[in-house]
């Protein structure tokens, strides 16, 4: 009974909270994508990109999915998701660039608190969601299907109130996943947190940490990156970076992983219940990452280099 009031009822608390607010955000910006879908203006504009985006093997209507990702929370982008038709193919695709390139005005700011430039985080992110788009498009089978959510089609839709109905079906949808993400979430923290499993799973990670050209003194906020992100794990993060637990050097190489990869519990989920493979998912995003880590090193190797380089010259 004690662990129940300790950790069930505050997790659902806290999950109610978070998904209240997270719905106000969603469902008017599925509504609106839907009136645009209806009214045509969608189509003018899947027509203008259609050439930039057929590179990453989606259509052009998905850029307005991907512009709201840059700038908003990653379930503003899934709630248009699930308001159109996409192949398992093209949701695999959109899937890992809007992983990579989600909330990055807020997440940047954060990552800009704890060693790294804002404007660093926000190019390497946009640049690095382009680039597995692409790869992807090279690799992905031509026929993988359709997700395991099926959605009513602009054509028919011939009134509002076909839209609105529409509208009312998928909300309900995307009610029951954020409810249920947000709360196995909230518990899985919670009870990782009370137990003190996040230090000792800081110790069993170093070998891990060593493969992704990462620090040991990383490790905990490494964790506490990758379970709850950047957005709900920042405060964290600048604490520990504040205290002098991590330098910022050690910081800012951390964060270049974290903004290829991170949140991997929280956005996995959210796209493998629409049907995308999570190795996929998951893989993708620890390669990326993996290669933007090393290359960052690579550079600051270079660079230290040069400057003793310089220096000796000059004496």
């Amino acid at each position: 009974m004690s662990l129940f009031k300790k950790i069930i009822v505050p997790s659902l608390k806290k999950s109610a909270q978070t998904s209240i607010w997270l719905l106000k955000l969603i469902l008017p910006i599925s509504l609106a994508f839907r009136l645009l879908d209806y009214t045509g203006l969608l189509a003018y504009v899947a027509d203008f990109l259609n050439p930039a985006f057929t590179h990453l093997g989606l259509p052009g209507s998905t850029a307005i999915i991907f512009i709201s990702s840059i700038f908003l929370p990653l379930y503003a982008p899934l709630a248009i998701i699930t308001s159109m038709t996409l192949t398992l193919r093209e949701l695999t695709i959109l899937a890992l660039m809007c992983q990579v390139a989600h909330n990055l005005p807020v997440e940047s700011a954060i990552q800009a608190k704890t060693g790294t430039s804002f404007g660093a985080m926000f190019s390497v992110r946009i640049v690095m969601s382009i680039i597995i788009g692409f790869v992807l498009n090279l690799l992905l089978p031509l026929e993988m299907g359709m997700p395991s959510f099926m959605q009513t089609t602009a054509e028919s839709m011939n009134s509002l109130s076909d839209v609105f109905m529409a509208w009312g079906i998928t909300s309900l949808r995307i009610i029951v996943l954020i409810i249920s993400v947000v709360t196995i979430l909230m518990i899985t923290y919670r009870l990782l947190e009370e137990f003190n499993l996040i230090n000792r799973l800081s110790k069993s990670i170093e070998p891990i940490l060593k493969f992704f050209g990462l620090p040991k003194s990383t490790a905990f906020l490494w964790l506490i990156g990758n379970i709850v992100g950047l957005a709900y794990g920042g405060a964290l993060m600048i604490d520990q970076m504040n205290e002098g637990k991590v330098s910022k050097a050690e910081g800012s190489l951390l964060n270049y992983h974290l903004a290829i990869s991170h949140s991997i519990i929280e956005d996995n989920l959210l796209f493998v219940a629409l049907g995308v493979s999570i190795w996929w998912i998951l893989i993708t995003r620890l390669i990326a990452a993996w290669i933007v880590v090393w290359l960052r090193r690579l550079f600051l190797n270079f660079k230290e280099r040069f400057s003793k380089q310089v220096v000796a010259s000059n004496i």
